[in-house]
């Protein structure tokens, strides 16, 4: 399997609101960028479709190091959330419905065809990819201002 890294990151201006999202593809020295976002949706959003569209611009099965900043999904992932939740018929708990179910099944359905390794980076605190990222989002929710 190939080995990628992938560095990502959303942004929101308001939640909900304008948001944008950054991400970086690294593989055998070469780099690529993507980026996209919507008129009205959530930095939760924005942080899900970095990650989402990222794995799907990957042509192949590979070896993922992931680096996100968002907790949310970072957590989600590695702590088993999101299967909880949709095991659960994307419930929480009994009374709350988990958030942005329609992004987890295509994430978890991604995490199913790639082996990811998700790695929590401090967002703003001067890390030069996620920085990238953030500056790549930041310009694309701008756009729907």
């Amino acid at each position: 399997m190939k080995k990628v890294d992938i560095f990502t990151d959303g942004a929101c201006s308001g939640n909900p609101g304008p948001g944008g999202w950054g991400a970086i593809l690294r593989y055998n020295g070469a780099e690529k960028e993507l980026s996209g976002g919507e008129p009205e949706t959530t930095n939760n959003r924005m942080e899900l479709c970095a990650v989402i569209f990222a794995l799907e611009a990957l042509k192949e099965p590979c070896e993922v190091a992931l680096y996100s900043d968002s907790q949310y999904v970072c957590n989600a992932l590695t702590l088993g959330w999101a299967k909880k939740w949709r095991a659960q018929g994307w419930m929480r708990n009994k009374k709350e419905k988990a958030l942005n179910p329609d992004l987890w099944e295509r994430l978890l359905s991604l995490c199913d065809t790639h082996k990811v390794e998700v790695n929590w980076v401090k967002g703003h605190a001067g890390h030069p990819e996620n920085e990238r990222c953030d500056h790549l989002a930041v310009a694309e929710a701008k756009k729907y201002m």
